[in-house]
């Protein structure tokens, strides 16, 4: 291996500093993605679709759990899939193990779901043996065919006005990658992180970054955030832009 130069602190902040440049100039393109992405054309999904989970039958609108938005990504875990029946895909197990505290992203008004077209009972044991706590559905028709995950993994994000489904974005392929934590599911939907940082469509749902953060085990719907938390991280956001400059 042709291992870098070895040079002094000061030189190594100096290209430290050099190449942050870059990665601000990436992370403003990828919120300038989200912005497009939450301005994406809606498909509105008019089929009926049945999923089986451990309650029994479920339809698509069930599967968000009252919440406004829905994730669903497609798992392969079913006969003739390399692992089966002890394990699923291992490039989907590998992403499920990634998957973060779901609490967050519902505090955002996110349902996550997996779903694969294997039995209940084989998912119940692959979830316990491999500790994930995600909810996993059962495809029973052509929904992974209708949303372009039968063939190949994807996360397909929808949005619901009443009882209406609307599809809204489609993450697939190496974008899948990146996936697991709550600012990956957010900025694939139609309402991004809800911040008002976002440049996003007006009468868009937004509110004080940070301030709605909560422990996974604290949240309370429709609660005022805590107001400890909000005054810590007020001096934070404050203390960082005066080292900053800003």
């Amino acid at each position: 291996m042709n291992t870098p130069a070895i040079v002094s602190p000061q030189e190594w902040e100096a290209a430290r500093e050099k190449l942050l440049v870059e990665e601000k100039a990436l992370t403003r393109a990828r919120d300038a993605l989200a912005a497009r992405r939450r301005r994406m054309p809606w498909l509105a999904v008019e089929k009926t679709y049945t999923f089986e989970t451990p309650a029994g039958k479920a339809s698509l609108l069930d599967l968000f759990e009252g919440r406004r938005q829905l994730i669903v990504y497609r798992a392969f875990f079913e006969p003739g899939v390399h692992g089966w029946p002890e394990h699923a895909c291992i490039g989907c197990s590998l992403g499920a193990d990634q998957v973060g505290n779901l609490a967050h992203l519902n505090a955002r008004d996110t349902t996550l779901v997996y779903a694969s077209r294997a039995p209940q009972a084989d998912i119940t044991r692959l979830k316990a043996k491999m500790g994930w706590e995600m909810p996993w559905v059962t495809i029973t028709d052509s929904f992974d065919a209708d949303f372009g995950v039968d063939e190949w993994h994807g996360h397909n994000a929808f949005i619901r006005d009443g009882k209406r489904i609307f599809r809204t974005y489609l993450i697939n392929s190496r974008g899948d990658e990146a996936m697991g934590t709550v600012w990956s599911y957010l900025d694939m939907t139609a309402l991004g992180r809800q911040e008002e940082w976002e440049d996003s469509p007006e009468g868009s749902p937004q509110s004080r970054p940070y301030k709605w953060w909560n422990w996974h085990d604290a949240y309370v719907p429709n609660a005022a955030p805590d107001p400890k938390w909000v005054e810590v991280s007020d001096a934070g956001e404050a203390a960082f832009r005066k080292k900053q400059g800003q």
